[in-house]
């Protein structure tokens, strides 16, 4: 059975200046808007009339509103396309208008400098040189962050210092010997 939302107070019983006061504090995608007023107001007519007034005025814009949070993803978070996507889609943004705003995004921001960047961060915190279970950690880490795994093993296979060390448990017993002969560990 759905919970009945709590009755406003005195000030807060208009969706139009709940929305307004809520689109103070951040930007929403109409579809977070619409839940977030019926959660607090329930279904109704003055709900659609606060959302409908909002698009008009132009505060409720799913196309600019998904433009600008995969901008700020990508460029503050370093995050690649495919988390950006699941991002947008997180916050209930219209499915038509995602394409075209990580289009745009990603033609003026370079996905392989946002990978080389997060790299970049996460080498920072690693202490070389790493093992394989570090680089499959770091590959993995990096896959979180949005970023397709062909870009990710082309940018570690073109480090040098990310090439593994021998894992003390990698190494097969009786090999030892034949590296020490070429004078190598």
């Amino acid at each position: 059975m759905a919970k009945q939302p709590s009755p406003p107070s005195g000030e807060q019983r208009d969706p139009l200046s709940a929305a307004l006061r809520m689109l103070a504090r951040r930007s929403y995608s109409i579809a977070e808007m619409h839940r977030a007023l019926e959660r607090k107001f329930g279904v109704g007519q003055p709900v659609a009339a606060a959302i409908a007034r909002l698009r008009e005025l132009g505060l409720l814009d799913d196309k600019k509103f998904a433009e600008q949070y995969a901008s700020s993803l990508a460029r503050n978070r370093s995050y690649g396309r495919l988390r950006v996507e699941r991002e947008l889609k997180a916050k209930l943004v219209d499915y038509r208008t995602i394409g075209p705003a990580l289009d745009q995004v990603f033609d003026e921001t370079s996905e392989r400098a946002l990978l080389e960047q997060a790299l970049d961060k996460k080498l920072r915190r690693l202490h070389l040189p790493l093992t394989r279970s570090k680089v499959y950690t770091l590959c993995r880490s990096l896959l979180r962050l949005g970023f397709r795994s062909d870009d990710i093993m082309k940018v570690v296979r073109a480090r040098p210092e990310l090439r593994p060390a021998v894992d003390a448990e990698s190494v097969e017993p009786g090999t030892e010997a034949l590296d020490e002969r070429n004078g190598e560990l």
